[in-house]
């Protein structure tokens, strides 16, 4: 800001207007104590936010525990509803706020040149895309085919996911276009079973077939492939969408921490909404990464991922606490790397929370229930997940 601008004498016909917008959004020291609650909110974040996401992945990994197949399905999609919200209501608008055209920042320089806050979006979302596909066909040119996803309510609920047409014996391994058709009588559907299973079929599998399907007599028996080759297979495909994912709202989880530890008056405000805030995105995570199936050598990556999303806000708000007369979250500096690292995660929320959450789950996903109760009850969720994150942006 110019040293010549005057605030209590301004000609609004020849003012620089970033100098006002400037002065208007300048941001001071807001630390005002209660350093004991703010020591408390580090603790009970901590634990808030670990159990909602550790407890989707015990659910999954820890054999003897079965849920009922709703507590599941809450889990997972009213997840998927609180990433989107995060991404638009938490990520994208203060992102605007921050570097935005009107902001501060954008009045100010060569960010003036440009709206740089879509940019970085658009950019994410790109980038976020071409790693998603170099991973499929990473898969793809491995394995032979991709898109392979074990269905985990078979592996953690009490109620695997089941309708009547599987019950009856019948195969739902179509296509996005095949569920779509309309063809959905007894021969058609056994007919592009068929052949969809013929299609998904790698070459070299379907020689290691031929040569393992000869007859008993011999000794030899017939082999697909294994449990540990398609766990591979769906792990190498899922694991870097969700990689991206965690560190999205791991970026988010900082500022946030930054901000409860040096907050003023809003701290009273702040501290159970973020409590809230910080256990659905850790749902969130959770069930996205309890769908996951990880191979045994990484049996140790869960638990650190979940340990990971549990301990960055709140060492984000020690490290706040230990800058909390020093700090100012509403400086040029701060706006800037605030202002990039909420549109870079707004762009991967937005990319993993449309894409692999929701259109994936709900529109290309050949095992999609048919049970209009369930599909119901999943669209119900992911309403309530976003509704009642968006709620909450109110505050924080």
């Amino acid at each position: 800001m110019s040293a010549e601008f005057d605030p209590t004498s301004v000609d609004l016909d020849s003012v620089d207007a970033a100098q006002v917008i400037c002065y208007l959004n300048r941001g001071e020291n807001d630390y005002n104590g209660q350093l004991g609650a703010r020591i408390s909110a580090l603790f009970v974040i901590l634990i808030c936010s670990s159990a909602a996401t550790f407890f989707p992945v015990i659910a999954s990994r820890v054999r003897w525990i079965r849920v009922n197949i709703y507590i599941y399905l809450f889990a997972r999609y009213f997840g998927a509803g609180v990433i989107v919200a995060t991404a638009f209501i938490h990520l994208l608008d203060p992102a605007y706020d921050e570097i935005g055209p009107a902001s501060c920042v954008g009045m100010t320089g060569h960010w003036a040149d440009y709206s740089w806050c879509p940019a970085i979006v658009l950019t994410s979302i790109m980038g976020i895309f071409l790693m998603d596909f170099a991973a499929e066909r990473y898969v793809d040119n491995k394995y032979g085919f991709a898109h392979n996803h074990q269905n985990v309510e078979d592996i953690i609920t009490d109620h695997p996911g089941q309708d009547d047409e599987v019950a009856a014996g019948k195969s739902r391994s179509l296509t996005h276009n095949q569920l779509h058709s309309g063809d959905q009588d007894d021969a058609m559907h056994a007919a592009i079973t068929s052949a969809q299973r013929q299609k998904d079929t790698p070459a070299r599998s379907k020689k290691e077939n031929e040569s393992y399907n000869s007859d008993p007599e011999n000794g030899k028996t017939s082999q697909t492939p294994s449990i540990t080759e398609m766990e591979e297979r769906s792990f190498q495909q899922q694991i870097a969408a969700f990689l991206i994912l965690e560190f999205g709202v791991i970026f988010h989880s900082v500022i946030i921490g930054l901000n409860l530890g040096t907050t003023g008056d809003e701290f009273s405000t702040l501290y159970p909404v973020l409590v809230f805030h910080q256990s659905f995105e850790g749902l969130g995570i959770g069930a996205r990464m309890s769908a996951i199936p990880f191979p045994k050598r990484y049996n140790w990556l869960p638990w650190f991922l979940c340990a990971g999303y549990g301990l960055t806000t709140p060492i984000a708000i020690a490290i706040g606490l230990g800058l909390r007369t020093t700090y100012n979250a509403g400086s040029f500096t701060a706006n800037v790397v605030s202002g990039v690292l909420d549109a870079l995660s707004a762009g991967i929320l937005i990319y993993t929370g449309l894409v692999e959450l929701l259109a994936r789950d709900f529109l290309f996903n050949p095992d999609l229930t048919r049970s209009r109760n369930r599909l119901t009850f999943m669209i119900i969720c992911v309403l309530l997940g976003a509704a009642l994150m968006a709620l909450l942006g109110k505050w924080a």
